[in-house]
């Protein structure tokens, strides 16, 4: 039995060295299991167009754009365009790199642009967020007019190093303390949000789903 091209390129043992080199630490990636959920996820839903705030090593942009079909669409946003350069080599060696837009911003403007200039509300199937962490909420308030009711939002690293499910210590880092707060109160935010169903899965980092209802 032959093995999808897909999960071939994204168990690459160049990918995985490629990813580990830019890493300063490897959970703030997201890992090769997540990527599959999420390619999964895409193609139950049929997904076409897509959004991806933060791309970093370019791994869940690749993830994403193996999952859509031939004529799926991709806005990626990040401040860094060397994030995306870094994984682009992949991206091409897979054939998927016509369905990548890749806009080098902060992602509040072309969300904002998105629904005010392009007209776009309401038309995206699914979102991933793997940006500054402080942002998510405020993500998350133009996310829910861009992506469709019956659409998925998904928030990574929602677990922070496991720091959420622990009390705050003396001892903690400074990095853990920081991202802990904003986690925190992200996830208390998502599980009382009445427009969304949302499930915090235990994978990787913490993964987030967030179905649009309303």
């Amino acid at each position: 039995m032959g093995t999808a091209p897909e999960k071939t390129i994204l168990k690459s043992q160049a990918l995985q060295k490629s990813v580990l080199i830019i890493c300063d630490r490897s959970l703030m990636n997201v890992p090769v299991d997540e990527g599959l959920l999420l390619s999964m996820l895409l193609k139950v839903m049929n997904a076409k167009k897509t959004l991806e705030l933060g791309v970093f090593t370019g791994y869940s942009l690749l993830s994403t754009a193996l999952a859509l079909p031939a004529d799926g669409k991709i806005i990626a946003i990040d401040p860094n365009k060397e994030a995306y350069q870094n994984g682009l080599p992949f991206i091409q060696k897979a054939g998927v790199e016509h369905k990548i837009n890749f806009i080098e911003s902060e992602a509040l403007p072309v969300l904002n642009n998105l629904i005010t200039d392009s007209k776009q509300e309401g038309t995206f199937d699914f979102a991933f967020v793997d940006a500054d962490k402080e942002g998510y909420i405020k993500y998350h308030e133009l996310l829910l007019k861009l992506v469709k009711i019956g659409g998925i939002i998904a928030y990574d690293n929602t677990l922070w190093f496991g720091s959420v499910a622990v009390p705050e210590a003396d001892g903690m880092e400074e990095f853990l303390r920081h991202g802990r707060k904003y986690f925190n109160e992200l996830n208390s935010f998502l599980a009382t949000d009445p427009r969304v169903e949302s499930s915090l899965i235990s994978i990787g980092d913490g993964l987030t789903l967030c179905r649009r209802i309303c």
